[in-house]
């Protein structure tokens, strides 16, 4: 693990953390390719470039309010009707991959008596369907979506909905994240411990983001469950 400055007034969560938050995409699965083809799919019929910087702005967001926030190409349409044009173009003949470490994460976490909540920009059915590799959503004690929520990632609704539904403090949580947006959510929710994991994103964006500390993967998260 390597660690990043603490955010501004925040220290990390000393010992073991009272809950585990997980973010879905590119954190516990490697979905991030498939949503991409989507994206890509959506863009070349609406005759726009679909590049890398492009991406980066709905990666961990919900892309109807990237619609609604960021000046684009988009500008002036519908967000909600192109958020269901771009999930009607999402391959569906496969299900992602679990990251490593994930589901001994999950399982250290439950062994331990850890309370788990998925805090996703994704919507239920999706969580549910990209979760069977890992056990099922039913793991989790807390399931938070894009539709439990008005404003999402980097928004902290999401994260502080999470630690209230569980009853924990948010400074005694541990949160993961492959996103720097999902990364400041967690942080302006104030949990204590926020891991950028890299499976989308570099070291350096993440920990600019304020991830206290990054990981390749989630091998290295049930020895802090311990």
């Amino acid at each position: 693990m390597s660690s990043g400055d603490p955010a501004a007034g925040q220290q990390p969560t000393a010992g073991r953390p009272h809950a585990l938050l997980l973010d879905l995409d590119g954190t516990l699965v490697d979905s991030e390719p498939i949503h991409r083809a989507g994206f890509e799919r959506w863009f070349a019929h609406r005759g726009w470039a679909f590049d890398r910087e492009v991406a980066s702005l709905f990666t961990g967001r919900r892309a109807d309010d990237v619609f609604r926030t960021v000046e684009g190409p988009w500008s002036g349409g519908d967000p909600t009707q192109m958020f269901h044009e771009i999930v009607a173009m999402v391959p569906r003949d496969r299900l992602p991959d679990a990251v490593p470490g994930a589901v001994a994460s999950i399982e250290r976490a439950l062994a331990a008596g850890i309370p788990l909540a998925l805090v996703t920009s994704a919507g239920g059915r999706w969580a549910d369907k990209a979760l069977a590799a890992l056990g099922g959503i039913d793991r989790f004690d807390v399931v938070v979506t894009r539709d439990d929520v008005s404003v999402g990632k980097p928004d902290p609704s999401g994260y502080a909905l999470a630690c209230e539904r569980l009853g924990v403090d948010a400074g005694c949580a541990l949160a993961c994240e492959d996103a720097p947006q999902g990364v400041v959510a967690a942080v302006a929710a104030g949990v204590g411990t926020v891991v950028g994991v890299t499976t989308s994103f570099s070291d350096q964006v993440l920990r600019e983001a304020g991830a206290h500390a990054t990981l390749p993967d989630l091998t290295g998260i049930p020895a802090l469950l311990r």
